[in-house]
């Protein structure tokens, strides 16, 4: 699902410097589930947090209601005057139950311009495509507890040794673009508390920021791990094409520990050469 932030571009990434080991999986800032849905379900606990409670709210309908949803979606026209009359109705919270409140806010999701849900994308989407991903993820959301908390209550509530949460906040400086999804109240001081937060936790972490020196000053601190990458920028690709937007990932572990831990591949050089037949691999009928 497109979303403002959205960590579509990186999923394939964050999730390979995950912990090697882990018990708790905590998606403090879930938004679009990008990392979420790209992550193997495995066998641990799973929690998507958002703040912004319509958010929450469509995913428990997808998890608990999916038929319900996809039948309120399925008379939906892709016009403007539709795109006005339900963002009107969300804003006077008026729709009569949690589906309808649902669907109207899809809608926006799918209809608007960038996702940014204030205005109308006129572009030629289709709901009923979408219906087979609705499914898929009520699937994966089967067992994965959706949580609609403030993100220092849930980094307490769920905090262990065997936890790890990864975080994925406005970015400083760019809080403008979350207005109208639920962050319009992170400022400053929230992205100090949620650093004195995360550095205070018994369990693991991994944080995604826009890189700048602000941040980099407040994660500045022994055992801290912060490595800097690079992606297409959205917002400005539209007039510059090939632009690129700075960013770094923070964790208290280290982020390549799967990497050093994983098994050495033998290539065919190496097995010719005997090394494959030491260690029981080569074959000589082979």
């Amino acid at each position: 699902m497109s979303w403002i932030g959205g960590k579509k571009s990186l999923r394939e990434l964050i999730v390979s410097l995950f912990p090697l080991y882990y018990e708790r999986y905590i998606e403090v800032f879930g938004g679009g589930g990008w990392v979420l849905f790209h992550k193997p379900p495995g066998n641990d606990f799973e929690v998507y947090n958002d703040f912004n409670g319509l958010l929450t709210n469509l995913y428990r309908c997808v998890r608990e209601k999916p038929n319900e949803l996809i039948d309120a979606l399925y008379f939906v026209l892709n016009s403007r005057e539709d795109f006005d009359i339900v963002k009107k109705s969300l804003a006077r919270d008026s729709p009569t139950s949690d589906v309808i409140r649902a669907s109207y806010f899809y809608q926006l999701i799918r209809y608007s311009y960038a996702s940014g849900l204030t205005s109308y994308g006129s572009q030629p989407h289709d709901m009923w495509s979408n219906f087979p991903l609705i499914e898929q993820a009520h699937r994966r959301l089967s067992k994965v507890v959706v949580e609609n908390k403030d993100f220092e209550k849930l980094i307490r509530q769920y905090d262990r040794p065997v936890s790890f949460f990864y975080a994925d906040p406005p970015y400083f400086e760019t809080e403008k673009y979350y207005k109208n999804v639920g962050e319009d109240g992170f400022k400053k001081e929230d992205h100090i508390r949620l650093r004195d937060t995360l550095m205070g936790i018994e369990g693991k972490f991994l944080l995604s920021y826009n890189d700048c020196s602000f941040i980099r000053e407040l994660y500045d601190a022994p055992n801290i791990q912060i490595e800097s990458y690079t992606r297409i920028n959205n917002i400005k690709q539209r007039y510059d094409n090939g632009a690129q937007f700075p960013e770094i990932l923070v964790a208290n572990y280290d982020m390549h520990e799967r990497e050093i831990n994983s098994p050495s591949q033998i290539n065919l050089f190496e097995m010719k050469n005997g090394i494959g037949k030491q260690e029981g691999i080569y074959n000589e009928n082979d």
